[in-house]
Protein backbone atom coordinates (compact mmCIF):
# COMPACT_ATOMS: atom_id res chain seq x y z
CA UNK A 1 0.00 0.00 0.00
CA UNK A 2 1.15 3.59 -0.52
CA UNK A 3 2.59 5.28 2.55
CA UNK A 4 -0.13 7.05 4.51
CA UNK A 5 -0.13 7.71 8.27
CA UNK A 6 -3.51 7.70 10.01
CA UNK A 7 -4.57 8.44 13.59
CA UNK A 8 -4.59 4.73 14.44
CA UNK A 9 -0.85 4.59 13.80
CA UNK A 10 0.03 6.84 16.76
CA UNK A 11 2.53 5.12 19.08
CA UNK A 12 2.15 5.29 22.87
CA UNK A 13 3.85 8.24 24.52
CA UNK A 14 7.22 7.72 26.16
CA UNK A 15 6.58 8.73 29.77
CA UNK A 16 9.81 7.60 31.45
CA UNK A 17 13.34 8.56 30.47
CA UNK A 18 15.13 5.90 28.44
CA UNK A 19 18.65 5.23 29.66
CA UNK A 20 21.25 4.75 26.90
CA UNK A 21 23.18 1.50 26.67
CA UNK A 22 26.86 2.36 27.39
CA UNK A 23 27.99 -0.75 25.50
CA UNK A 24 26.83 0.77 22.21
CA UNK A 25 28.90 3.29 20.22
CA UNK A 26 28.13 6.95 20.93
CA UNK A 27 26.74 8.95 18.01
CA UNK A 28 26.93 12.62 17.04
CA UNK A 29 23.89 14.06 15.24
CA UNK A 30 24.54 17.29 13.34
CA UNK A 31 21.41 19.44 13.21
CA UNK A 32 17.94 19.38 14.78
CA UNK A 33 15.78 20.01 11.74
CA UNK A 34 13.29 17.44 10.47
CA UNK A 35 15.99 14.86 9.69
CA UNK A 36 17.90 15.47 12.90
CA UNK A 37 14.73 14.97 14.94
CA UNK A 38 14.04 11.70 13.15
CA UNK A 39 17.57 10.55 13.96
CA UNK A 40 17.38 11.65 17.61
CA UNK A 41 14.06 9.92 18.19
CA UNK A 42 15.28 6.67 16.62
CA UNK A 43 18.46 6.57 18.68
CA UNK A 44 16.77 7.64 21.91
CA UNK A 45 13.99 5.06 21.81
CA UNK A 46 16.53 2.33 20.94
CA UNK A 47 18.81 3.24 23.84
CA UNK A 48 21.73 4.30 21.65
CA UNK A 49 23.87 7.00 23.36
CA UNK A 50 24.18 10.20 21.34
CA UNK A 51 24.59 13.96 21.29
CA UNK A 52 22.47 16.11 18.98
CA UNK A 53 23.92 19.54 18.28
CA UNK A 54 21.87 22.46 16.92
CA UNK A 55 23.50 25.81 16.20
CA UNK A 56 20.28 27.73 16.85
CA UNK A 57 18.14 28.05 19.96
CA UNK A 58 15.26 25.94 18.67
CA UNK A 59 14.69 22.82 16.60
CA UNK A 60 12.71 22.74 13.37
CA UNK A 61 15.20 23.66 10.65
CA UNK A 62 13.54 25.02 7.51
CA UNK A 63 10.10 24.83 9.11
CA UNK A 64 10.84 27.43 11.77
CA UNK A 65 10.07 30.96 10.59
CA UNK A 66 12.97 33.31 11.36
CA UNK A 67 14.95 30.42 12.80
CA UNK A 68 17.69 31.85 15.05
CA UNK A 69 20.24 29.55 13.41
CA UNK A 70 20.21 31.95 10.44
CA UNK A 71 19.94 29.34 7.69
CA UNK A 72 16.21 28.63 7.43
CA UNK A 73 14.54 29.44 4.11
CA UNK A 74 11.05 29.52 5.64
CA UNK A 75 8.74 32.32 4.45
CA UNK A 76 5.40 33.58 5.68
CA UNK A 77 3.15 31.75 3.19
CA UNK A 78 5.14 28.50 3.09
CA UNK A 79 3.09 25.34 3.25
CA UNK A 80 3.94 21.72 2.58
CA UNK A 81 3.67 20.27 -0.93
CA UNK A 82 3.03 16.77 0.42
CA UNK A 83 -0.24 16.04 2.16
CA UNK A 84 -0.16 15.50 5.92
CA UNK A 85 -0.71 11.70 5.91
CA UNK A 86 2.21 11.25 3.51
CA UNK A 87 4.53 13.69 5.28
CA UNK A 88 4.07 12.52 8.88
CA UNK A 89 6.45 10.25 10.72
CA UNK A 90 5.20 6.67 10.59
CA UNK A 91 4.17 6.40 14.26
CA UNK A 92 2.98 9.96 14.86
CA UNK A 93 0.19 11.27 12.58
CA UNK A 94 -0.35 14.96 12.12
CA UNK A 95 -3.42 16.33 13.97
CA UNK A 96 -6.72 15.29 12.46
CA UNK A 97 -7.89 18.90 12.19
CA UNK A 98 -4.96 19.95 9.99
CA UNK A 99 -5.80 20.86 6.39
CA UNK A 100 -4.57 18.65 3.54
CA UNK A 101 -1.44 20.79 3.26
CA UNK A 102 -0.19 22.20 6.55
CA UNK A 103 1.39 25.64 6.94
CA UNK A 104 4.94 26.04 8.24
CA UNK A 105 3.76 26.99 11.73
CA UNK A 106 1.55 23.88 11.87
CA UNK A 107 4.49 21.70 10.83
CA UNK A 108 6.65 23.26 13.54
CA UNK A 109 3.92 22.72 16.13
CA UNK A 110 3.80 19.10 14.98
CA UNK A 111 7.55 18.82 15.63
CA UNK A 112 7.08 20.22 19.13
CA UNK A 113 4.40 17.62 19.84
CA UNK A 114 6.59 14.86 18.35
CA UNK A 115 9.54 15.71 20.57
CA UNK A 116 7.32 15.96 23.66
CA UNK A 117 5.44 12.73 22.84
CA UNK A 118 8.61 10.66 22.62
CA UNK A 119 10.35 12.56 25.41
CA UNK A 120 13.73 13.29 23.84
CA UNK A 121 13.82 17.08 24.05
CA UNK A 122 16.51 16.96 26.75
CA UNK A 123 18.92 15.23 24.36
CA UNK A 124 19.28 18.26 22.03
CA UNK A 125 22.08 20.71 22.80
CA UNK A 126 21.27 24.15 21.41
CA UNK A 127 23.51 27.10 20.47
CA UNK A 128 26.22 24.60 19.62
CA UNK A 129 27.77 24.35 16.17
CA UNK A 130 29.77 21.45 14.78
CA UNK A 131 32.79 23.11 13.20
CA UNK A 132 34.97 20.19 12.13
CA UNK A 133 34.53 16.44 11.68
CA UNK A 134 37.52 14.22 10.94
CA UNK A 135 38.56 10.61 11.29
CA UNK A 136 39.79 9.58 14.71
CA UNK A 137 43.36 8.43 15.09
CA UNK A 138 42.22 4.98 16.21
CA UNK A 139 38.92 4.80 14.33
CA UNK A 140 35.63 6.55 14.80
CA UNK A 141 35.26 10.31 14.42
CA UNK A 142 36.63 13.36 16.20
CA UNK A 143 34.13 16.23 16.29
CA UNK A 144 34.96 19.84 17.15
CA UNK A 145 32.08 21.83 18.59
CA UNK A 146 31.71 25.49 19.43
CA UNK A 147 29.08 26.35 22.02
CA UNK A 148 27.77 29.70 23.20
CA UNK A 149 25.76 27.93 25.89
CA UNK A 150 27.25 24.70 27.10
CA UNK A 151 24.08 23.33 28.71
CA UNK A 152 21.27 21.53 26.96
CA UNK A 153 18.31 23.84 26.58
CA UNK A 154 14.82 22.65 27.24
CA UNK A 155 13.12 21.70 23.98
CA UNK A 156 11.16 24.58 22.60
CA UNK A 157 12.64 27.18 24.96
CA UNK A 158 15.05 29.65 23.43
CA UNK A 159 18.35 29.81 25.29
CA UNK A 160 20.10 33.08 26.05
CA UNK A 161 23.61 32.58 24.61
CA UNK A 162 26.67 33.40 26.67
CA UNK A 163 28.80 36.28 25.48
CA UNK A 164 31.84 34.00 25.13
CA UNK A 165 32.02 30.78 23.14
CA UNK A 166 33.64 27.57 24.31
CA UNK A 167 35.19 24.97 22.02
CA UNK A 168 35.99 21.33 22.59
CA UNK A 169 36.61 18.06 20.74
CA UNK A 170 34.60 14.93 21.39
CA UNK A 171 35.08 11.42 20.01
CA UNK A 172 32.24 9.37 18.54
CA UNK A 173 31.80 5.93 17.09
CA UNK A 174 29.49 7.28 14.40
CA UNK A 175 28.22 10.57 12.98
CA UNK A 176 24.78 11.23 11.49
CA UNK A 177 24.87 14.26 9.18
CA UNK A 178 21.49 16.03 9.16
CA UNK A 179 22.49 19.59 8.31
CA UNK A 180 19.99 19.92 5.42
CA UNK A 181 20.53 20.94 1.82
CA UNK A 182 18.34 24.02 1.41
CA UNK A 183 20.47 26.64 3.14
CA UNK A 184 23.53 27.43 0.97
CA UNK A 185 22.04 29.69 -1.71
CA UNK A 186 23.21 29.15 -5.29
CA UNK A 187 23.44 32.41 -7.24
CA UNK A 188 23.68 32.61 -11.03
CA UNK A 189 27.13 31.87 -12.41
CA UNK A 190 28.50 33.70 -14.22
CA UNK A 191 26.77 36.93 -13.25
CA UNK A 192 24.63 38.57 -15.89
CA UNK A 193 26.23 41.47 -17.79
CA UNK A 194 25.31 45.05 -17.01
CA UNK A 195 24.69 47.04 -13.86
CA UNK A 196 21.63 46.87 -11.62
CA UNK A 197 20.93 49.68 -9.18
CA UNK A 198 18.07 48.00 -7.36
CA UNK A 199 18.08 45.29 -4.71
CA UNK A 200 18.92 41.64 -5.37
CA UNK A 201 18.06 38.83 -2.97
CA UNK A 202 18.04 35.06 -3.15
CA UNK A 203 14.79 33.24 -2.43
CA UNK A 204 16.52 31.99 0.72
CA UNK A 205 16.35 35.56 2.06
CA UNK A 206 12.68 36.08 1.21
CA UNK A 207 10.42 36.16 4.27
CA UNK A 208 7.14 37.86 3.41
CA UNK A 209 5.20 39.93 0.91
CA UNK A 210 6.28 43.04 2.81
CA UNK A 211 9.55 42.82 0.89
CA UNK A 212 7.59 43.04 -2.40
CA UNK A 213 5.13 45.77 -1.44
CA UNK A 214 4.80 48.45 -4.15
CA UNK A 215 7.89 47.33 -6.04
CA UNK A 216 8.70 46.25 -9.59
CA UNK A 217 9.78 42.67 -9.04
CA UNK A 218 11.50 40.17 -11.31
CA UNK A 219 11.46 36.61 -9.99
CA UNK A 220 13.95 34.27 -11.65
CA UNK A 221 13.17 30.55 -11.55
CA UNK A 222 10.38 28.05 -12.06
CA UNK A 223 10.43 26.00 -8.87
CA UNK A 224 8.01 25.98 -5.98
CA UNK A 225 9.56 28.96 -4.20
CA UNK A 226 9.64 31.04 -7.39
CA UNK A 227 5.95 30.46 -8.02
CA UNK A 228 5.00 31.12 -4.40
CA UNK A 229 6.91 34.42 -4.41
CA UNK A 230 5.47 35.46 -7.78
CA UNK A 231 1.93 34.69 -6.59
CA UNK A 232 2.42 36.72 -3.40
CA UNK A 233 3.96 39.53 -5.41
CA UNK A 234 0.95 39.58 -7.71
CA UNK A 235 -1.08 40.79 -4.71
CA UNK A 236 1.51 43.15 -3.22
CA UNK A 237 3.95 44.42 -5.85
CA UNK A 238 3.49 47.14 -8.48
CA UNK A 239 4.51 44.63 -11.17
CA UNK A 240 5.74 41.04 -11.25
CA UNK A 241 7.71 39.48 -14.09
CA UNK A 242 8.57 35.79 -13.85
CA UNK A 243 11.72 34.90 -15.79
CA UNK A 244 11.80 31.23 -16.77
CA UNK A 245 14.70 29.64 -18.60
CA UNK A 246 13.27 26.14 -18.78
CA UNK A 247 9.60 25.22 -18.71
CA UNK A 248 8.19 23.06 -15.94
CA UNK A 249 5.06 20.99 -15.51
CA UNK A 250 3.11 22.67 -12.72
CA UNK A 251 0.76 20.27 -10.94
CA UNK A 252 -2.28 21.24 -8.94
CA UNK A 253 -2.12 20.24 -5.28
CA UNK A 254 -5.81 19.36 -5.21
CA UNK A 255 -7.61 17.15 -7.74
CA UNK A 256 -11.18 15.88 -7.53
CA UNK A 257 -11.57 17.65 -4.17
CA UNK A 258 -8.72 15.80 -2.49
CA UNK A 259 -4.98 16.11 -2.03
CA UNK A 260 -3.46 15.05 -5.34
CA UNK A 261 -0.77 12.86 -3.78
CA UNK A 262 -3.45 10.72 -2.10
CA UNK A 263 -3.93 9.22 -5.55
CA UNK A 264 -0.81 7.11 -5.10
CA UNK A 265 0.54 3.76 -6.26
CA UNK A 266 1.77 0.83 -4.18
CA UNK A 267 5.45 0.99 -3.23
CA UNK A 268 6.27 -2.01 -5.41
CA UNK A 269 5.04 -0.25 -8.55
CA UNK A 270 7.88 0.35 -11.06
CA UNK A 271 9.13 3.85 -11.82
CA UNK A 272 7.38 3.98 -15.19
CA UNK A 273 4.04 3.61 -13.37
CA UNK A 274 4.87 6.54 -11.07
CA UNK A 275 5.96 8.55 -14.09
CA UNK A 276 2.67 7.75 -15.81
CA UNK A 277 0.76 8.91 -12.72
CA UNK A 278 2.61 12.22 -12.83
CA UNK A 279 1.84 12.59 -16.54
CA UNK A 280 -1.86 12.09 -15.82
CA UNK A 281 -1.68 14.62 -12.97
CA UNK A 282 -0.04 17.13 -15.32
CA UNK A 283 -2.73 16.55 -17.93
CA UNK A 284 -5.53 17.00 -15.38
CA UNK A 285 -3.84 20.13 -14.00
CA UNK A 286 -3.64 21.65 -17.46
CA UNK A 287 -0.67 23.10 -19.29
CA UNK A 288 0.62 26.64 -18.87
CA UNK A 289 1.56 27.36 -22.47
CA UNK A 290 -1.51 29.52 -22.95
CA UNK A 291 -0.24 31.74 -20.12
CA UNK A 292 3.08 32.28 -21.85
CA UNK A 293 5.18 29.67 -20.09
CA UNK A 294 7.55 27.68 -22.32
CA UNK A 295 6.61 24.08 -23.03
CA UNK A 296 8.84 21.85 -20.89
CA UNK A 297 11.43 19.95 -22.96
CA UNK A 298 10.91 16.90 -20.78
CA UNK A 299 7.98 14.70 -19.86
CA UNK A 300 6.13 15.00 -16.54
CA UNK A 301 7.98 12.82 -14.05
CA UNK A 302 11.41 13.64 -15.50
CA UNK A 303 11.81 16.60 -13.14
CA UNK A 304 11.06 17.31 -9.51
CA UNK A 305 7.34 18.16 -9.30
CA UNK A 306 6.38 21.83 -9.10
CA UNK A 307 3.01 22.44 -7.46
CA UNK A 308 0.76 25.46 -7.25
CA UNK A 309 -2.99 25.93 -7.08
CA UNK A 310 -2.83 29.72 -7.43
CA UNK A 311 -0.40 30.38 -10.27
CA UNK A 312 -2.92 29.78 -13.06
CA UNK A 313 -5.42 32.25 -11.62
CA UNK A 314 -2.81 34.96 -11.20
CA UNK A 315 -1.40 34.42 -14.69
CA UNK A 316 -4.89 34.42 -16.14
CA UNK A 317 -5.68 37.69 -14.34
CA UNK A 318 -2.61 39.30 -15.91
CA UNK A 319 -1.08 39.91 -12.48
CA UNK A 320 2.10 38.03 -13.44
CA UNK A 321 3.94 38.41 -16.75
CA UNK A 322 6.05 35.51 -17.98
CA UNK A 323 9.42 36.32 -19.52
CA UNK A 324 12.27 34.21 -20.94
CA UNK A 325 15.84 34.19 -19.63
CA UNK A 326 17.61 37.40 -18.70
CA UNK A 327 20.06 38.77 -21.26
CA UNK A 328 21.43 41.72 -19.29
CA UNK A 329 20.74 44.18 -16.50
CA UNK A 330 20.32 47.90 -17.15
CA UNK A 331 20.25 50.06 -14.04
CA UNK A 332 16.52 50.14 -13.26
CA UNK A 333 15.32 47.44 -15.65
CA UNK A 334 15.94 43.93 -16.89
CA UNK A 335 16.35 43.01 -20.57
CA UNK A 336 15.31 39.53 -21.63
CA UNK A 337 16.53 37.27 -24.43
CA UNK A 338 13.48 38.00 -26.59
CA UNK A 339 14.38 41.70 -26.62
CA UNK A 340 11.63 42.73 -24.23
CA UNK A 341 12.39 44.53 -20.99
CA UNK A 342 10.73 45.23 -17.66
CA UNK A 343 11.21 47.85 -14.95
CA UNK A 344 12.75 46.41 -11.80
CA UNK A 345 13.92 47.57 -8.42
CA UNK A 346 14.02 44.08 -6.91
CA UNK A 347 15.29 40.80 -8.39
CA UNK A 348 14.56 37.59 -6.51
CA UNK A 349 16.87 34.78 -7.59
CA UNK A 350 15.03 31.49 -6.95
CA UNK A 351 17.96 29.57 -8.36
CA UNK A 352 18.36 26.72 -5.92
CA UNK A 353 20.96 25.61 -3.40
CA UNK A 354 24.37 24.02 -3.12
CA UNK A 355 24.92 20.88 -1.09
CA UNK A 356 27.53 21.87 1.45
CA UNK A 357 29.24 20.33 4.47
CA UNK A 358 31.36 23.12 5.99
CA UNK A 359 32.55 20.85 8.80
CA UNK A 360 34.26 18.36 6.43
CA UNK A 361 37.58 18.86 4.70
CA UNK A 362 36.84 18.72 0.94
CA UNK A 363 39.20 15.78 0.42
CA UNK A 364 37.15 13.78 2.93
CA UNK A 365 33.64 14.61 1.70
CA UNK A 366 32.46 17.04 -0.96
CA UNK A 367 29.53 17.31 -3.37
CA UNK A 368 30.86 18.95 -6.52
CA UNK A 369 27.89 20.04 -8.62
CA UNK A 370 25.63 18.75 -5.80
CA UNK A 371 26.69 15.22 -6.74
CA UNK A 372 27.58 12.83 -3.92
CA UNK A 373 26.76 9.18 -4.73
CA UNK A 374 25.93 7.21 -1.60
CA UNK A 375 24.70 3.70 -0.88
CA UNK A 376 20.95 4.05 -0.39
CA UNK A 377 21.57 7.82 -0.42
CA UNK A 378 23.11 7.60 3.06
CA UNK A 379 26.37 5.59 3.28
CA UNK A 380 29.79 6.26 1.72
CA UNK A 381 31.67 3.00 1.03
CA UNK A 382 34.99 4.48 2.24
CA UNK A 383 33.74 6.37 5.31
CA UNK A 384 32.60 3.75 7.87
CA UNK A 385 30.49 5.13 10.68
CA UNK A 386 29.37 8.17 8.69
CA UNK A 387 25.67 8.36 7.83
CA UNK A 388 23.82 11.05 5.84
CA UNK A 389 20.21 11.55 6.91
CA UNK A 390 17.74 13.34 4.64
CA UNK A 391 20.29 14.02 1.88
CA UNK A 392 17.85 13.26 -0.91
CA UNK A 393 15.21 14.96 -3.01
CA UNK A 394 12.14 12.73 -3.07
CA UNK A 395 8.97 12.94 -5.08
CA UNK A 396 7.25 13.30 -1.72
CA UNK A 397 8.40 14.33 1.76
CA UNK A 398 11.84 13.88 3.31
CA UNK A 399 10.65 13.20 6.86
CA UNK A 400 9.48 9.56 6.51
CA UNK A 401 12.59 8.74 4.49
CA UNK A 402 14.88 10.25 7.13
CA UNK A 403 13.00 8.21 9.72
CA UNK A 404 13.56 4.99 7.76
CA UNK A 405 17.24 5.85 7.25
CA UNK A 406 17.59 6.39 10.99
CA UNK A 407 16.08 2.98 11.69
CA UNK A 408 18.71 1.40 9.45
CA UNK A 409 21.45 3.24 11.36
CA UNK A 410 20.07 1.98 14.68
CA UNK A 411 20.09 -1.59 13.38
CA UNK A 412 23.67 -1.18 12.16
CA UNK A 413 24.82 0.18 15.51
CA UNK A 414 23.05 -2.48 17.56
CA UNK A 415 24.26 -5.39 15.41
CA UNK A 416 20.89 -6.16 13.82
CA UNK A 417 22.07 -5.13 10.36
CA UNK A 418 25.26 -5.80 8.43
CA UNK A 419 26.31 -3.84 5.38
CA UNK A 420 27.23 -5.71 2.21
CA UNK A 421 30.91 -5.95 1.35
CA UNK A 422 32.63 -2.76 0.26
CA UNK A 423 32.70 -4.08 -3.31
CA UNK A 424 28.94 -4.75 -3.30
CA UNK A 425 28.19 -1.42 -1.64
CA UNK A 426 30.16 0.42 -4.32
CA UNK A 427 28.61 -1.54 -7.18
CA UNK A 428 25.03 -1.16 -5.95
CA UNK A 429 25.59 2.51 -5.10
CA UNK A 430 26.62 3.30 -8.69
CA UNK A 431 23.82 1.17 -10.13
CA UNK A 432 21.21 3.03 -8.09
CA UNK A 433 22.84 6.38 -8.90
CA UNK A 434 22.75 5.70 -12.65
CA UNK A 435 19.16 4.47 -12.46
CA UNK A 436 17.95 7.53 -10.57
CA UNK A 437 19.78 9.94 -12.86
CA UNK A 438 18.33 8.27 -15.97
CA UNK A 439 14.84 8.96 -14.64
CA UNK A 440 15.37 12.76 -14.50
CA UNK A 441 16.92 15.36 -16.73
CA UNK A 442 20.51 16.31 -15.98
CA UNK A 443 20.75 19.21 -13.51
CA UNK A 444 22.17 19.89 -10.02
CA UNK A 445 18.61 19.71 -8.72
CA UNK A 446 18.21 16.05 -9.66
CA UNK A 447 21.45 14.51 -8.41
CA UNK A 448 19.69 13.28 -5.25
CA UNK A 449 16.25 12.52 -6.66
CA UNK A 450 14.40 9.38 -5.53
CA UNK A 451 10.88 8.04 -5.79
CA UNK A 452 9.32 8.25 -2.32
CA UNK A 453 7.43 4.96 -2.01
CA UNK A 454 9.94 2.91 -3.96
CA UNK A 455 12.80 4.23 -1.83
CA UNK A 456 10.98 3.26 1.38
CA UNK A 457 10.48 -0.24 0.00
CA UNK A 458 14.16 -0.45 -0.97
CA UNK A 459 15.24 0.45 2.55
CA UNK A 460 12.91 -2.12 4.10
CA UNK A 461 14.29 -4.81 1.80
CA UNK A 462 17.85 -3.76 2.57
CA UNK A 463 17.19 -3.94 6.32
CA UNK A 464 15.77 -7.42 5.90
CA UNK A 465 18.80 -8.50 3.86
CA UNK A 466 21.17 -6.97 6.39
CA UNK A 467 19.40 -8.68 9.27
CA UNK A 468 19.95 -12.09 7.69
CA UNK A 469 23.60 -11.22 7.08
CA UNK A 470 24.02 -10.13 10.69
Amino acid sequence: MPYSVRQKHRAPAVTEEIAPNPALPRVCIIGAGASGLAAAKALYTAGVPFDCFEKGTEFGGNWLYDNPNGVSACYETLQINTSCPRMAFSDFPMPADYPDYASHDQVHAYFRDYVAHFGFGHTITFTTEVTHVRRGEHGGWDVDICSTNASSADAGIAAEPDETASTQTRHYGAVMVANGHHWDARWPEPEYPGRFDGEQIHAHDYRSGDQLEGRDVVVVGAGNSALDIAVEGSHRARSVNLSIRRGQWVLKKTLFGMAADQIALPSWAPWWATSARLRIAAMLSGGLRKYGLPTPPHAPGQSHPVQSDAIRDRLGAGAITVKPSIERLESDRVVFTDGSEAPADLIVWATGYRVNFPFFDPELISAEGNDLPLFKRMIHPDRPGLFFIGLLQPIGAVMPLAEAQSRLVVKALTGEYELPSRQDVTRRMHEDDRRNKRAFYDSPRHTMQVDFDHYLLELEREMRRGKVAA
